[in-house]
């Protein structure tokens, strides 16, 4: 057979053609389908359906998406976005994508950090859920069933509106979607205390590859296992959750401290190594590293903020610290005493001191860059002080001003709960997590490679002093670099272990078996999605 570049390049056109005619057919029948699924809503869900004739349909393309990188004229786009206002919506999105062979993407708050809840490289409809974000709290059984839809923010607010004392061990950030945060395992302030949001499950409503309602029991336990933590996107769409709620004092403190190279950063951050994950449980640590002109001869340096939230009064964390980390300095100034609510405001810079900026679904901080590329690592052992002033050099390149780094201190509950118990593996033994983040301005996004290149290099700058057989990574981190299944979501078992086990470690082989059970020929599929084993 002759390569495809010696093709006639008439049959290149006619066959791209054909190729884009089928897409348009694919998309008209769709839309037919929709339409006949239920007759009886057939308007309704004609109101929530939007194609690229509709005046509004990129506005609410765009609405969640958080990485502007995903958000350029190439950027390939959903032939169809459906928003639904129902379960019946979402059964026919299902069974109408399923019979014309459109994929699905689900998004709930849209901050996958490879976009890809809402970008595929083959035909593809959007299930946006924005409307499915009701929230139900029941304050005497301290639980809640929450929608997929609704984001973090507006959980924690309507929490507390009912009971000040009460809360949910959720993510920092407020506009990050409750579908997202839990498919993945899901961490906060609160994982050292409470461990992730999904270890604060305790039931669901899921539709699966044919259409059905499930619940946990229902749907058995090795599903229930799967959905909280295995990543969103493999084995169906989750519509609600019902959770745990957990008790918060009505003080908590925040102790942040910033400290340059000038100011011995280096060894304090290796020093922090060893006290932040033997803290108590009630304390949230984590540094942050960046760079700043901020010096008396106005050079660059790093930049390292030691921030922890702790769980009770100023007193009681002024004395932990002088006890376990008198080398930071601090003064009686550095410890905030504030509600649990404030203590989210404070920490992600909300310009809104009123909890109200909470119900904000589409803020975007302007202090962020809005395009970014992120990796993420785990560490089991503490680095030694010669790694940090390598990995200063690198962040001092004219490339990295806007790069940053977030270490995350583990510990605590995470080290009771075992490895099995969800998807999400990372927990005795581990040190800490760094996420790392370089970003761009809009107007270099046609060009953002100098600044991916960037972050790769720093990835493999740090391999010699992470996590190893496998270098674990984060699935709520997604990224693509770390292997990927085709275009279309199908690979083989072997390809995609080579990212699974980096997520889950030897977790990924049960998550192949449930995928395997539950659709086997392997609808709800993207570039890391789980894939039966034998497809």
């Amino acid at each position: 057979m002759k390569p495809f570049y010696h093709l006639p390049l008439l049959f290149i056109v006619v066959f791209s053609s054909a190729l884009a005619t089928s897409s348009a057919d694919s998309h008209e029948d769709f839309l037919d389908c929709l339409s006949s699924y239920h007759p009886e809503e057939s308007s309704s869900i004609s109101r929530v359906v939007y194609t690229d004739r509709n005046s509004t349909y990129s506005a609410i393309l765009e609405s969640s998406i958080q990485n502007l990188r995903f958000s350029t004229p190439n950027t390939p786009k959903p032939l169809v976005i459906v928003t639904p206002l129902n379960t019946s919506h979402v059964q026919a999105t299902v069974h109408c994508s399923k019979t014309h062979g459109l994929q699905i993407r689900t998004r709930s708050g849209g901050h996958d950090f490879e976009g890809l809840s809402y970008v595929s490289e083959v035909p593809f409809v959007v299930v946006d859920l924005v409307h499915f974000r009701s929230i139900d709290v029941d304050v005497e059984k301290e639980e809640a069933w929450v929608q997929s839809g609704a984001i973090t923010g507006e959980l924690y607010y309507r929490i507390n509106e009912r009971a000040t004392n009460l809360t949910f061990p959720g993510a920092l950030c407020h506009t990050v979607g409750i579908g997202g945060l839990i498919s993945g395992g899901g961490y906060g302030l609160l994982f050292r205390k409470y461990g992730l949001a999904g270890d604060n499950v305790i039931d669901a409503q899921f539709i699966d590859a044919n259409g059905r309602v499930l619940d946990r029991r229902s749907m058995g336990e090795d599903l229930f296992w799967a959905i909280r933590g295995g990543g969103g996107g493999s084995f169906g769409i989750v519509l609600a959750w019902k959770v745990n709620l957990v008790p918060i004092p009505s003080t908590v403190t925040v102790l942040s401290v910033g400290r340059t190279l000038e100011q011995n950063a280096t060894q304090l951050l290796h020093r922090w190594q060893y006290v932040a994950p033997n803290l108590p449980n009630d304390v949230y640590s984590v540094v942050l590293i960046s760079t700043t002109n901020a010096t008396e001869s106005g050079t660059r340096t790093v930049l390292a903020t030691f921030t922890s939230v702790f769980q009770g009064r100023a007193n009681e964390l002024m004395a932990l610290m002088q006890e376990r980390f008198p080398e930071l300095g601090f003064v009686p100034e550095n410890f905030i005493e504030m509600t649990w609510i404030e203590s989210l405001i404070f920490l992600t810079q909300l310009p809104n001191e009123s909890p109200e900026i909470l119900l904000n679904r589409t803020y975007r901080n302007t202090l962020l860059t809005p395009a970014f590329k992120a990796k993420s690592d785990y560490v089991r052992k503490p680095m030694p002080e010669i790694a940090f002033q390598g990995l200063w050099s690198q962040l001092l390149e004219d490339v990295a001003s806007t790069a940053t780094l977030n270490i995350i201190s583990y510990g605590g509950k995470m080290d009771e709960i075992p490895e099995s118990a969800l998807p999400f593996p990372h927990r005795k033994g581990t040190l800490y997590k760094i996420n790392y983040n370089i970003g761009w301005r809009e107007e270099e996004n046609g060009n953002p490679q100098r600044y991916i290149n960037w972050i790769r290099k720093l990835y493999s700058y740090m391999g010699s002093f992470v996590s190893k057989s496998p270098r674990e990574a984060y699935i709520n981190y997604r990224d693509l670099d770390i292997g990927r299944n085709n275009d279309d979501g199908r690979t083989s078992y072997k390809q995609a272990s080579v990212w699974g086990r980096k997520y889950f470690k030897k977790n990924f082989d049960r998550l192949v078996y449930v995928k395997s059970k539950t659709d086997p020929e392997n609808f709800f599929r993207h570039e890391q999605s789980i894939p039966p084993r034998f497809h």
